[in-house]
């Protein structure tokens, strides 16, 4: 009986084994002909989504919070805000220029932002952080006042940008950064033709007057005045002509034009940017000391920051080549806007 036992043990013992050698052998033959299903990947980095990859707890409110800040600027620290959060000081939100929540290509986007800060600039003329470049915006393009530091809408903001950006790969920062490339026209951008491009291109959702649409439950713009007294300063980075027009190119019209695939010319952008900024907006106090090394500042700035024996109208419609050739030989700075 222990004899017949032993062998029955035996006998399972060998079929095991016999298993055994035939896995590792499957499983090597698998290796031999498929490695890449013994290779574990990692996910690769994308534009996190804000409904469904939140953190959990403190962290992801702060960054939802921050969300609504920049999608809903007006409602919630604007006009339409309770009077103890009247920070800006028109009816823009952040996303009417960083578009698409500041994930859009082509429009200053957001992501990778955090990450490239603190950096040098001119307009101040020393190293600024994130908080620094979020109220410069704040002062400019909502033509409000700074956020405190360490306030709990400035920190919000910061999270959310932050979080959009994290982990983001060295070699993509570029890909998010800045505005559509565009070839400067070698003449002055003239508002007059660029009324004719505002007619076909812009005027059904800005208005005739500029003055943009309110949406139906007026809980702000649905599309944003370009001028008048509820749109961004004169000290804004979208009131110079080369700025808004690479904007344009890679933006307008609205869910027609991206960067990669525009509608406009260079020459059509260029010449409604003009048109857009020949209205009047309200005025930033102290503009005359933005850019204290005047050098550093862009062709097209505003007027009373210029420099060199060039006419106002040359530095706000160019042309601008005579400007770039004079920084190029006089101070070996090339400039494109």
């Amino acid at each position: 009986m222990d004899t017949k036992k032993a062998i029955g043990t035996l006998v399972q013992a060998s079929l095991l084994l016999v298993v055994l050698v035939l896995l590792v052998f499957s499983s090597l033959l698998v290796l031999y002909i498929k490695p890449e299903l013994f290779i574990t990947y990692e996910m690769p980095w994308h534009v996190p989504n804000i409904k469904t990859e939140l953190p959990d707890g403190r962290v992801g409110d702060e960054i939802k919070y921050g969300h609504a800040l920049v999608t809903e600027t007006s409602k919630w620290m604007g006009p339409l805000a309770p009077a103890d959060k009247n920070f800006t000081g028109n009816n823009l939100n952040c996303q009417s220029c960083h578009l698409e929540a500041g994930t859009k290509r082509g429009s200053a986007s957001w992501i990778g932002v955090v990450q490239r800060y603190p950096q040098f600039r001119g307009r101040e003329n020393k190293i600024g952080t994130i908080e620094e470049r979020v109220n410069g915006c704040m002062e400019r393009s909502m033509d409000g006042t700074a956020l405190p530091v360490d306030s709990k809408e400035m920190k919000a903001i910061v999270a959310y940008m932050n979080w959009l950006g994290d982990g983001i790969p060295e070699d993509t920062l570029d890909y998010f950064k800045g505005f559509a490339k565009l070839e400067l026209p070698t003449e002055a951008a003239s508002p007059i033709k660029g009324a004719v491009v505002y007619e076909r291109e812009c005027k059904l959702c800005h208005g005739e007057s500029g003055s943009g649409v309110w949406k139906a439950d007026s809980s702000g713009y649905q599309y944003p005045p370009l001028w008048g007294k509820d749109t961004y300063n004169h000290g804004a980075g979208m009131n110079r002509v080369i700025t808004a027009a690479q904007f344009i190119k890679g933006n307008m019209p609205w869910g027609v034009a991206t960067i990669d695939n525009p509608k406009l010319s260079d020459e059509e952008a260029y010449h409604v940017a003009a048109y857009i900024n020949s209205f009047e907006r309200p005025l930033k106090a102290n503009t005359e000391a933005d850019f204290p090394d005047r050098k550093l500042k862009p062709m097209s700035t505003c007027p009373k920051q210029m420099m060199l024996s060039i006419s106002f109208e040359q530095h706000k419609y160019g042309p601008f080549q005579p400007i770039a050739k004079y920084y190029q030989e006089t101070y070996d700075i090339k400039k494109s806007k």
